[in-house]
């Protein structure tokens, strides 16, 4: 049998696929997409939520699903699909980690959706979904966080590391902007526990202009 032959003897008008069952894979995927969309958020924990990010991951579980469809029910189309997907670049950043699983998930779900395991792609979102819900929950709410303190004397100093050993905190200086008689400095604290002590025994010292504590991410950049 030649490779012509081959192609011939498939079916490539139709993989069988009726318009009930596509209809239901979208259903489902969409059912299922409504689901990463909840759970993304519910344990959102960036700065910015987005809203067009979040829609964008039921759009591409549902574009994702009707391409596997498509590709499984051709085998000329799949290799024109191949074909064009690479040449595809997407150039958008995504700067938080959580961000790319999500995507990853819901390309997932339209993947298993449209190849008709069904069964598994139920079970393993509603998995994937309390794994993710458990870990937001046990997130430990302590992390490091920044001091920043404005002071006009140098000799200061001392006492500035003298407040922050008697308190037994781990900290490194991130930064230390001088500008003629007035010198801000940014502290890095290894946990929030007694910041909110050591800002009021700071802002007593002589010569401290202002004191400024805020929680980050560990992203900082001096």
């Amino acid at each position: 049998m030649t490779f012509t032959d081959f192609i011939n003897s498939m079916n490539l008008e139709s993989s069988g696929t009726s318009f009930l069952q596509i209809i239901a894979t979208m259903a489902l995927t969409f059912a299922l997409s409504l689901i990463v969309f909840w759970v993304y958020k519910r344990t959102y924990q960036g700065v910015m939520y987005s809203k067009s990010f979040n829609v964008s991951l039921i759009a591409l579980a549902l574009v994702t699903s009707s391409v596997i469809m498509a590709v499984t029910s051709n085998i000329i189309l799949s290799l024109g699909m191949v074909g064009a997907l690479s040449i595809v670049r997407f150039r958008a950043a995504i700067k938080d980690p959580m961000d790319i699983v999500y995507m990853f998930w819901a390309i997932s779900v339209g993947i298993i959706t449209g190849a008709g395991l069904y069964i598994i792609a139920v079970v393993t979102c509603i998995f994937i979904a309390v794994v993710l819900l458990i870990y937001s929950k046990l997130r430990i709410s302590e992390g490091p966080c920044l001091i920043i303190i404005g002071y006009t004397e140098s000799a200061i100093e001392d006492q500035l590391f003298h407040i922050l050993n008697n308190h037994g905190e781990r900290y490194k200086i991130k930064s230390r902007i001088q500008d003629d008689d007035h010198t801000e400095m940014t502290i890095e604290l290894s946990s929030d526990k007694k910041s909110l002590e050591i800002t009021n025994e700071l802002k007593k010292l002589n010569s401290v202009m202002n004191v400024a504590m805020m929680s980050y991410d560990g992203e900082y950049a001096a």
